[in-house]
């Protein structure tokens, strides 16, 4: 299930550690894992891209490798330790590629940052808006289902359980073997049920739809977005982001499941973004 890639870590704040992988030379692609979820799932994108590109993921703090910590477990927390890791790699014009959750990260790194230092930014299966009030808003989820996610997530078995279900149902389409079940929840669990819980309120109540219009305005962005999304994502992209690269297809893993689809897409929209290097 994984490639043999060698890993560093940084301290990023006294006792923290972030652990990160970085392969290859050329165009810095930064892969961004998604709720308490590690470097592992991009084992495909290391391998199609670290030939012809720099590639860079990360375990945010307190997922995987990572040092486990009660602070900072939020977007920007996470955001402040991306900033500090591409400063350490002196990382020039990265193209942040966020998945889930992740997204949230990327976006919240252009809030802070703005987008002048960003070659672009893909956002894989995540709206830039938690919940909404608003029927016609593509949303992660209701009240109720995001806070019965946050509710199960408080204990360790709950975890396990609520993963386990989002793995079968909606990260992967295709049969889950016992193994392949194992090694999606495997991740998951080793990041703190507190923790866990503390991430998806903070996902749940997300608006990063501001950020999101911003990298529409200022630079390129690809949403990569799962089928079953498909009937809410495209118009409300067509109303907030018009300017933005849309795909639909495959379930929430998309990028692990298709891996050949996923990188063709992506490998056409790095191509299309201007080297502004010389």
């Amino acid at each position: 299930m994984t490639e043999n890639r060698s890993g560093h870590w940084l301290e990023v704040e006294p006792g923290v550690d972030i652990y990160y992988e970085d392969e290859g030379q050329g165009t810095p692609l930064v892969f961004i894992p998604g709720w308490t979820f590690t470097t592992r799932v991009f084992d495909h994108q290391f391998a199609a891209f670290a030939g012809a590109h720099r590639v860079i993921a990360f375990d945010p703090r307190s997922h995987g490798r990572s040092t486990v910590t009660l602070e900072g477990n939020n977007h920007p927390g996470h955001a402040a330790d991306l900033a500090k890791l591409l400063a350490h790699l002196e990382v020039k014009r990265p193209i942040l590629v966020g998945w889930s959750t992740g997204a949230y990260t990327a976006w919240q790194y252009l809030k802070d940052h703005g987008a002048g230092g960003l070659a672009g930014l893909v956002a894989i299966d995540m709206p830039p808006l938690g919940m909404s009030e608003d029927k016609d808003d593509w949303v992660e989820g209701t009240i109720g289902e995001l806070g019965g996610f946050v509710s199960a997530c408080q204990t360790a078995s709950g975890q396990r359980a609520a993963v386990t279900w989002y793995a079968d149902n909606v990260m992967i389409r295709q049969d889950m073997s016992p193994e392949l079940t194992a090694w999606v929840v495997e991740q998951s669990l080793r990041t703190p049920p507190i923790v866990a819980a503390n991430l998806l309120a903070c996902a749940s109540f997300g608006n990063y739809l501001g950020e999101a219009k911003t990298a529409d305005a200022e630079l390129p962005q690809l949403f990569v977005v799962a089928d079953h999304w498909a009937d809410a994502a495209r118009p409300w992209l067509g109303r907030h982001c018009p300017k933005s690269e849309v795909e639909v297809f495959g379930g929430h893993m998309m990028f692990w499941e298709y891996p050949d689809r996923f990188n063709a897409r992506l490998a056409d929209f790095v191509a299309g973004i201007p080297d502004r290097s010389r």
